[in-house]
């Protein structure tokens, strides 16, 4: 089975997380950490920074390490390195993601979490 190596951040602003989702793809309509595939000679630290400006157009300044997600979908196994990250300026916008919501750790289950990003959800309310 193909690997797929990405990174995720877990943007954490006033005990809430922001939470993206999908506008386009197989998964398209699940919600997820944003984030994107780690290219040659990248950090994964190196790779989410960029993957955010593409994305959301904010800088990040990743604050630790949080997890390592390893999970098997149908077609390939997905690799997700995740981090603790801020936004460091500026507000989101929105360059391929359908919505994003700011959700605090009560309302975590609200959003249909992609398979992968579900796993970390227990965790992740223990930091929020």
């Amino acid at each position: 089975m193909k690997t797929i190596r990405v990174v995720a951040a877990i943007l954490i602003d006033r005990g809430r997380v922001y939470a993206t989702q999908r506008g386009y793809g197989e998964y398209r309509d699940g919600w997820e950490f944003p984030g994107g595939k780690i290219e040659k000679n990248e950090t994964g630290e190196e790779a989410l920074k960029r993957e955010i400006v593409e994305e959301l157009r904010v800088p990040i300044e990743i604050t630790s390490y949080f997890d390592t997600i390893e999970y098997d979908y149908p077609a390939f196994h997905l690799s997700m390195d995740c981090y603790l990250a801020k936004i460091a300026s500026g507000s989101p916008v929105l360059v391929e993601h359908e919505a994003a919501r700011w959700l605090s750790k009560e309302e975590l289950e609200e959003v249909n979490w992609l398979p992968a990003d579900r796993t970390i959800l227990a965790r992740l309310k223990e930091v929020l």
